[in-house]
């Protein structure tokens, strides 16, 4: 049998339970236990692997003591991001709360230096294009930009369908594309019947 790292090992749960939110009590309880039957060795620490995860960019940290596992939002290691002074003057600047919903570290919940415009559509990562968002509304934010990736998507989908004359699908990307219109989102996004 392979080896696997206690970090890889803890990881391996989140993986497998994508998308929730999970307190650090469950994973600790699940995987303290089973690495033992698994490897024969006892798992050191496992709340501070939790952490090292988060800060390898692997996990979302919720609020205190809870992480989820999203596949879409696995950090980007590239040099764009904050740096550690970047991120701090970002702190003090936003006054250590939620831009969004004004809750602070005090309360429990996981600050984290946010980019107002998002690298992927150009925004650069200086103090002046940051922000403070709590790691529920950072995690919402990243949440509905995929909304725009999707309409996109149907529009695409769209064309493919009309130039291979199949109606039936046209008919389900209209629906599709007037219920984004009927709830006004990404209303930015235009596209023609």
């Amino acid at each position: 049998m392979a080896q696997i790292s206690q970090k890889e090992f803890i990881f391996e749960y989140y993986r497998k339970n994508p998308n929730r939110v999970i307190p650090h009590a469950e994973v600790v309880d699940f995987v303290v236990p089973e690495y033992r039957i698994t490897t024969g060795k006892i798992l050191r620490d496992p709340d501070r692997m939790i952490r090292s995860l988060y800060e390898d960019g692997k996990l979302v940290k919720v609020a205190t003591g809870e992480y989820m596992y999203d596949p879409d939002h696995v950090a980007d290691p590239a040099p764009e991001g904050f740096t550690a002074a970047q991120r701090a003057e970002i702190m003090e600047r936003g006054g250590y709360r939620c831009a969004r919903c004004g809750a602070t570290r005090e309360e429990g919940v996981a600050l984290h230096a946010d980019h107002i415009r998002p690298r992927s559509k150009g925004g650069k990562s200086v103090v002046e294009n940051g922000q403070i968002l709590c790691g529920q509304h950072n995690y919402k934010k990243q949440a509905y930009d995929q909304t725009e990736t999707g309409k996109q998507m149907f529009i695409d989908l769209r064309r493919l369908a009309t130039s291979e004359n199949d109606q039936a699908m046209v008919d389900f990307i209209d629906d599709v594309l007037t219920t984004y219109e009927r709830h006004g989102v990404n209303s930015h996004i235009r596209w023609e019947r």
